[in-house]
This record gives structure tokens, C-alpha cells and sequence, in this order.
């Protein structure tokens, strides 16, 4: 093992190579990370001897994310999904545990040791969970929130569960006084952050924000640092860092914060796979390894019914109590984290901390396909989950804001037409399936959803009915001929303005109903002949109309500098 340098470098230059071969044949990135942390440590090359030589990026990269989740966070969510994320953690806990406990004693394992394993195998992937559902810009979606929300249920109820571990192995044990010292910690926290945010933040808002160098430097160090006080003061780095984010959220700099750590989250979240996959040591799989696919084939397939169940009863169509489902079935970073604390106070032995792990492993690694593929795997099992679904589900459109306005595509003239519905003051989606322009609209505080328009699904939820206007800068037939159709069943009243690269296709639009159809290269000829016709042909008025207009493409769209000084 040479110095942590050159560990650290090897281990990235593996995982550039593995990920270039899992892009190669279009399987998940996390997948290969997950395979680079086997490859490097003890199970085959020993570059990584002891996980925790990385541990320290992995938990900044779990920081990172959790503090940009909290950013996002809105208040308005927990009163949308508050109801049915406890109806789902609670009911995942306590039926999991049940079971499992039931099922692990068949298999050798004494009570303590299967009631541990019940509770470990019973919580889901945070971490997981949230960078897939931002790599599909999905979490905003109604099955995103959901989950975003019963996931920090179960943290909250594993972090308790550490606690108490934690505390009933030292000298004092877990009692009241425990307990109550442990929630006057976490009021009094709270109160000081909020305090601390109101009444000495919120005057440097206009220094922090004037400046991205400083900006980006105190989002990681009001990151970290809340993370490490939460840490020391007897919770988790996870709770502190998400806590962090959510303190930020109201104030007006934060999804430029969110925007301007991405890439560095991105970066250090694979350490945090490669993490996961360092853990295994080959030599002590084979004697567990029956239990292991035993129980790893529970949690894939009957922790997505168990919330299949929970979610329809509750009244929620089949696709979201399905897409919700899919993401539940893989089990969290906290259930190693568990296993190894009760390992280390003596509770169970080795073997039960190889079997979690090779758990971890397997369900991280094929949940990470349930979700990725969620919808091709529903329409193939679409017909058979009517089961699932109650007669009257909930529309899930009323929980859809109405819009005046939705505009698909932002690109090719999108601005433009935004710069008219605000002057209008009318309220206004943009559509876009470019997660380039969505960063772009997040980071401009543009109202977006992240979606293909060919999806059914998506129109249901933007809630055409009441749109009064819908504008598209697609250029593509089908697509629009398929708003077209859409607009003709659920609202033939609204104006839907649209664009064609031809004359026949500009026909055919009108042919199905739309309003007006723009041809760009009619409206451009028309507009610089009319500039002609004033101007002369002076080559002074052309370069200044040219300048003008690379003003304009540089301002709105970040072109480049030297475009503008080009011959």
C-alpha cells in the first residue's frame, strides 16, 4: 500500500476505466463504481486494505449531497407527502423487521442477531436513492417526493436507532435521562441555527451572494461544519448536513449554491460507492452466501410490494405507488453503519456484519436497474398491478400547480417568450429534456419541469385542462402533432402556438388544430429584409445590428467571449 495519494489516484484511474466500459455497454455509472471499489480493495487488489482510507471523501461527497437535497427542500412537500412517506417508513420498519426476524432464526441466527438484521435490512438507501432520482432530474415528480420523503423518515429513525445502540453500550445505558438529554440537544440545535440564520446570517445575504468564490466557500463550510457539531454532539453527519441545506433554503442565494456544488458533489459521491464496494472480502462470502441471496431476494421484491400495498391503499395510481416502490428495494449505508456498531459492542459477531454487506451489495447493485428502467419495467407490468390501485385513485394532477402558460423547449426562443409572460404577469412552466437547460433554468429561478413531452404521463401532470396558452419550440412533427392531439381531447379552447421547418408541415399543423405555426426561416427572412429596406446597404448599420446581436446571444444564451470578437 503506498501513500494515500497514489491510492487515492489509482483508485480514480480504475474508476474512469470501469465507468468507460459500463457506458460502453449502456449500464449504470453507479454500477461501475460499485465494481471499482471490489476491484480495489482486499477482495482482488488490495489498493484500498481498510475502507476507511477513503471513508473521509466518501462522507464529504455524502455531505455535499445531502446539503444541496436540503436547499431544495420546500415546506410545502412535507404537507403534499408528509401522510403517505410516514404510511410507507412506518410500515416498512415494522413489517420488515417482523418478518425478517421471524424468517433469520430459521436460518441459525440467535434473536438479538436476527432482530438486528431485521432493523438493518429494513431502512433504504438515502444516498442511493437521491442520486438517482437527480441523475433522471425525476425528483421533483410526485413518486420523487415521496420517497425523498419517507426516506428521511427512516433517517431520522436510524439515526435513533445508533443512538440508542450507542448508549446502551456505554457505562450509563440507554434510560430516560439519555433520551431527554439527546432531544434537549437536538431543540436547543435547532433553535440556535435559526436564531443564527435570522438574526446574524441574513445581513451578509449581499456579501455572500455578490461573490460565487465566497459563495461556494461558505456552502461547504456551512456544510461541513454543521455536519461535524451534529456528529460530536451525539447524531450523524447525514441528519447535520441535510440541516444545513434546509436552514439555507429560504434565503436568496441558495440554488445558486445548490448550482455551483454539483459538480463537486458529483465528484466526491463516487467515493462513496467505491466505499461500498471495498467492504467485501471474498474469503468470507461463500459460507453466507445462500442467506445472503436469500434475504437480499426479500428485500428487492418485497420491499416494493409492501410500499405497492401501503401507496394504492392509500389512494395513489399504480405508476407512482410502482415508481415509489422501486426505489425502496435496496437497503441504506445506516444499516452497515448499524451492523458495525453492534459488532463493535459485542451484540453480533462477524459473520452477520459479511452477510449485511453482501447484501448492501447486492441490492444496491440491481436496485440501481429497477430504478434507472422504472418505466419500461411499468409498462411491461402495467396490466398486473390493477390489483394495487384502488377504483377512485387520487387525481394526481391536483397536486399540479395551474399554469397559464407551459412552454416546451426553452433553447430556440424560449427566452424570449418568458421575457413576454412575466411582462404579462402570467404564470408559466417551462417543459425541457435537456438536463443542461434545466441546470440552466434552476440556476435562473425559472419554473421547470424535467420530462419528455411524448409522456403521457407528463401531460396528465402539467394539467393542460386550465392552460390558457401552450407554446412549443420544438421543431419535431410527431412531437407536436402529439401536443396537437392531446390539446383537441382535453382543451380545444387553449392557444397552442407551435413550430415547423416547412411549408407542408406548417400545414399539416394548422390541419390538426394549432393556433399559429411558426416558420423560423419566413420570420427571419422577413425581419432582415425589413432591416434592409430601413437601413440601406450600409456596412456600418450591419455591424452594429451584428453587434447587437451577439450582445444579445451572449447575455441570454453564454455564448462565449470571443464569439463576440469574431471576423
Amino acid at each position: 500500500m503506498g501513500s494515500s495519494f497514489n491510492d487515492l489516484s489509482a483508485v480514480i484511474a480504475i474508476g474512469v476505466a470501469v465507468s468507460m466500459v459500463m457506458r460502453l455497454i449502456r449500464q449504470p455509472l453507479t454500477i461501475g463504481y460499485i465494481i471499482t471499489g471490489i476491484i480495489v480493495g482486499p477482495a482482488l487488489l488490495h489498493i484500498i486494505d481498510t475502507p476507511d482510507s477513503i471513508k473521509i471523501f466518501a462522507d464529504f461527497g455524502i455531505a455535499l449531497l445531502l446539503l444541496i437535497v436540503g436547499l431544495g427542500l420546500n415546506p410545502r412537500i412535507v404537507k403534499e407527502v408528509g401522510k403517505i412517506a410516514a404510511y410507507i417508513a412506518i410500515g416498512k420498519i415494522v413489517g420488515v423487521t417482523s418478518l425478517v426476524y421471524v424468517l433469520a432464526q430459521f436460518f441459525g441466527y440467535d434473536r438479538t442477531s436476527a432482530l438486528y438484521l431485521g432493523i438493518a435490512l429494513s431502512f433504504s438507501s438515502t444516498i442511493i436513492i437521491l442520486k438517482l432520482l437527480t441523475d433522471k432530474k425525476e425528483q421533483n415528480r410526485l413518486y420523487g417526493k415521496i420517497s425523498i420523503g419517507f426516506l428521511l423518515i427512516e433517517d431520522i429513525v436510524a439515526t435513533a436507532v445508533l443512538i440508542g445502540v450507542s448508549a446502551s453500550a456505554s457505562s450509563e445505558g440507554l434510560s430516560i435521562q439519555t433520551v431527554g438529554s439527546l432531544l434537549v440537544k437536538i431543540i436547543g440545535l435547532i433553535i440556535g441555527l435559526v436564531l443564527f440564520r435570522n438574526l446574524i446570517l441574513s445581513r451578509f445575504n449581499t456579501m455572500i451572494a455578490k461573490s460565487q468564490e465566497l459563495l461556494f466557500l461558505f456552502a461547504i463550510g456551512w456544510a461541513l461544519g454543521l455536519a461535524t457539531l451534529f456528529k460530536e454532539t451525539g447524531f450523524s453527519l447525514e441528519v447535520g448536513a441535510l440541516l444545513a441545506g434546509v436552514m439555507l433554503a429560504p434565503l436568496p442565494y441558495a440554488q445558486e449554491a445548490a448550482s455551483r456544488l454539483k459538480p463537486l458533489r458529483d465528484f466526491f459521491i463516487v467515493l462513496f460507492f467505491v466505499s461500498v464496494g471495498s467492504h467485501l472480502h471474498l474469503e468470507n462470502v461463500a459460507p453466507i452466501l445462500p442467506e445472503a441471496l436469500f434475504f437480499s431476494a426479500l428485500v428487492l421484491f418485497g420491499n416494493p410490494i409492501m410500499v405497492l400495498i401501503i401507496a394504492g391503499l392509500s389512494g395513489y395510481t399504480k405508476k407512482t405507488s410502482f415508481k415509489t416502490s422501486m426505489t425502496g428495494g435496496q437497503i441504506s449505508e445506516f444499516s452497515l453503519i448499524l451492523i458495525l456498531l453492534v459488532n463493535e459492542v459485542g451484540k453480533v459477531d462477524d459473520s452477520l456484519v459479511t452477510l449485511v454487506t453482501v447484501i448492501g451489495l447486492i441490492t444496491i447493485a440491481i436496485s440501481t436497474y429497477l430504478i434507472t428502467y422504472s418505466d419500461a419495467l411499468y409498462a411491461i407490468f402495467e396490466d398486473s398491478l390493477k390489483f394495487f390501485e384502488r377504483r377512485k385513485a387520487r387525481p394526481e394532477n391536483e397536486k399540479v400547480k395551474k399554469y397559464d402558460v407551459v412552454l416546451f423547449g426553452y433553447m430556440k426562443g424560449g427566452h424570449e417568450f418568458i421575457k413576454v409572460f412575466e411582462q404579462m404577469n402570467k404564470s408559466f412552466v417551462v417543459v425541457d429534456y435537456d438536463p443542461g437547460i434545466i441546470d440552466t433554468l434552476e440556476h435562473r429561478g425559472i419554473h421547470y419541469v424535467y420530462g419528455d413531452v411524448t409522456d403521457l404521463e407528463l401531460l396528465e401532470e402539467l394539467n393542460l385542462e386550465h392552460t390558457k396558452l401552450i407554446v412549443s419550440t420544438i421543431t419535431d412533427l410527431g412531437v407536436n402533432n402529439g401536443i396537437a392531439d392531446w390539446l383537441a381531447k382535453v382543451n380545444p379552447r387553449s392557444v397552442f402556438i407551435c413550430m415547423a421547418d416547412t411549408v407542408e408541415e406548417a400545414s399539416e399543423l394548422y390541419t390538426k388544430g394549432a393556433t399559429y405555426v411558426i416558420l423560423p426561416h419566413y420570420i427571419g427572412s422577413e425581419k432582415i429584409s425589413a432591416f434592409i429596406k430601413r437601413s440601406g446597404l450600409k456596412k456600418s448599420e450591419f455591424n452594429k445590428y451584428r453587434e447587437k446581436h451577439l450582445a444579445y446571444l451572449q447575455s441570454h444564451y453564454d455564448l462565449l467571449e470571443s464569439e463576440n470578437n469574431a471576423a
